[in-house]
């Protein structure tokens, strides 16, 4: 047994009083099914972790699926990643170079891109982290709070006004985060505060016109905005549940929210947080 695992072992069972777990994680995720067929998706930061997890499960569940990003190589890769997953769904992939901050593009990419006018499914998950009150700049500050919520609320605006406009009965999913639960101790925490917020307002105003809105918010997960490198450890064991949540598991949610067998929740908050935010705010330290 490697020495430090045991101290650390060890040192864990002395000052909390509880044995390190030992995760094994037998991830499940939806069978191809018909459960988005014919409905067209857009997804904010497709490229990776989160929003490429949903973005595959929505191609298996029938959708055709535009992803945007900032990086075209990025977006061409994961492309053809999913097309090598989904070998018969080339015309139901697509992407968008589209930068979240750049409120003002919105309007032509839309214009530009005529098949986006038949967007019924909206899922707002690009998203950076930092911004500590401690260290972080007001430049930092800005491009957090731009890029994870400046940014869904006008692309909301344009795409709620779309399917109002033309009749479409759609959904708006936001990514929120367990963080939109914990004391406010970052630009992070601020902006996920916002879209817990936003995902309200929406559904509120929204609900009359046949246009859903809802939210899930995750907690720690494996992907690469916290684990850098090859994923091959998911034990966290800060968390109650002792372990990272995986993509896939959000993206199974995604598709059950914004499909017929969510239409009876509305301005919700699903929290897949493993009990972070929820029943302990002990996987965060709190300093200044």
């Amino acid at each position: 047994m490697n020495i430090k695992k045991y101290i650390k072992r060890v040192f864990r069972y002395i000052s909390t009083g509880l044995p390190e777990q030992h995760i094994t994680a037998k991830i499940v995720t939806l069978s191809p099914n018909d459960l988005l067929k014919g409905r067209n998706a857009l997804i904010t930061g497709g490229t990776s972790g989160i929003g490429y997890a949903i973005a595959d499960a929505f191609l298996s569940s029938g959708a055709v699926v535009t992803i945007t990003g900032r990086n075209k190589q990025r977006l061409e890769d994961s492309c053809k990643k999913l097309l090598l997953s989904h070998p018969n769904c080339k015309e139901r992939i697509s992407f968008i170079v589209m930068d979240n901050k750049d409120i003002s593009s919105f309007k032509n990419i839309f214009d530009q891109h005529q098949y986006l006018q038949n967007i019924d499914i909206l899922v707002n998950n690009a998203g950076v982290q930092g911004g500590l009150i401690s260290n972080t700049n007001e430049e930092e500050y800005d491009n957090i709070l731009e890029t994870n919520l400046k940014g869904p609320f006008f692309l909301s605006k344009l795409v709620a006004q779309n399917m109002k406009n033309n009749k479409i009965k759609g959904n708006i999913l936001n990514i929120a985060s367990s963080s939109s639960l914990r004391p406010g101790d970052s630009a992070y925490n601020l902006s996920k505060w916002g879209i817990r917020s936003l995902t309200l307002g929406l559904a509120k105003s929204l609900m009359p016109y046949g246009i859903t809105v809802n939210g899930i918010a995750p907690g720690p997960t494996a992907t690469p905005m916290l684990i850098k490198g090859e994923i091959k450890e998911i034990t966290h064991n800060n968390l109650p549940i002792g372990r990272y949540a995986m993509p896939e598991e959000i993206a199974n949610m995604a598709v059950i929210l914004t499909s017929s067998i969510g239409h009876m929740v509305v301005g919700d908050i699903v929290y897949m947080t493993g009990g972070a935010g929820i029943i302990t705010f002990d996987d965060v330290k709190y300093t200044f």
